[in-house]
């Protein structure tokens, strides 16, 4: 039945196609146009946290890539949702570094980590879909920005304090209105409906409509996808029962704290078993 979509789920792509050589222009795509810049991936990293993130049925692709300035910058794609997600974020990019610095190159060859997240579930509040962090030094006085001198520039080949430490792109999917003002935004058309439009002109997105064709998966991949999909339908379920399992657990609550409350200001017990809906039994028990 799954054959009636045309596209395959990113996060699913993310998981088993895109880590391939064969694969690198689609993310190679998606990465220059959120960072606005021309970027190639090297090569996709297989480490420790990558295995085990693998074990734990979650989406993660750790990249080293080069900019246009031929500068190598560590590149983190995850989707995850967990409510301790923005802790994991900053916990995750030492393990990036230790587990890599020596062994893919040397640490001066390295600019920095750039981590990006699909979001698809509520994190925190804010108005826009698409949100950026840098670390940045500001004087408690005088509230200035600390900025490097010349001669620092020269020494680190960079221009502000903030190009030295990790970046951070939030993309809250759900909160995207479907319409593509640019080409960022026909990804990101791409990463909530599973679908692109015929004119859409963003780079990496002609190689996604063609790789990411449901179609063109085996019949052995297919059906991991059918199951894989089927779990994330299941986990969907069980989250909806126990959050209205929960929610009528608090009703239940809230109704009995009120009970307790007429009780004690010697409302009649006929009264509250109307307006509360408890019997006699239940109401005299508290």
């Amino acid at each position: 039945m799954y054959k009636k979509r045309k596209l395959i789920s990113f996060d699913w792509a993310l998981k088993q196609i895109l880590r391939s050589k064969a694969n690198f222009a689609i993310l190679e795509g998606f990465l220059s146009e959120l960072l606005q810049d021309d970027i190639k991936i090297n090569t996709a990293l297989e480490i420790e946290s990558n295995r085990e993130y693998r074990e734990d049925k979650s989406n993660r692709v750790d990249l080293l890539v080069e900019n246009s300035k031929k500068e190598s910058i560590f590149v983190e794609i995850q989707y995850e949702s967990e409510y301790d997600y923005l802790q994991r974020l900053v916990s995750g990019n030492p393990k990036l570094l230790a587990e890599n610095m020596g062994k893919v190159m040397p640490s001066s060859k390295i600019r920095k980590i750039i981590s990006i997240s699909l979001v698809y579930f509520d994190l925190g509040q804010g108005e826009d879909y698409v949100y950026h962090g840098t670390t940045q030094f500001i004087g408690l006085n005088k509230k200035d920005v600390l900025k490097l001198d010349s001669s620092q520039q020269d020494l680190y080949k960079i221009e502000k304090i903030s190009d030295i430490y990790s970046e951070y792109y939030l993309l809250k999917i759900n909160q995207f209105e479907d319409t593509a003002r640019n080409t960022i935004d026909e990804w990101l058309y791409l990463l909530k409906n599973d679908e692109i439009k015929d004119e859409f002109t963003a780079k990496g997105l002609k190689e996604a409509k063609e790789e990411l064709n449901i179609m063109n998966l085996s019949d052995e991949d297919f059906n991991q996808y059918e199951k894989y999909l089927d779990i994330l339908h299941y986990q969907a379920s069980m989250y909806e029962s126990s959050y209205k399992v929960g929610e009528m657990k608090g009703e239940k609550r809230k109704a009995l704290e009120m009970v307790k409350v007429l009780k004690e200001n010697g409302v009649d017990v006929d009264i509250i078993v109307k307006s509360s809906g408890l019997s006699k039994e239940e109401i005299k028990a508290l």
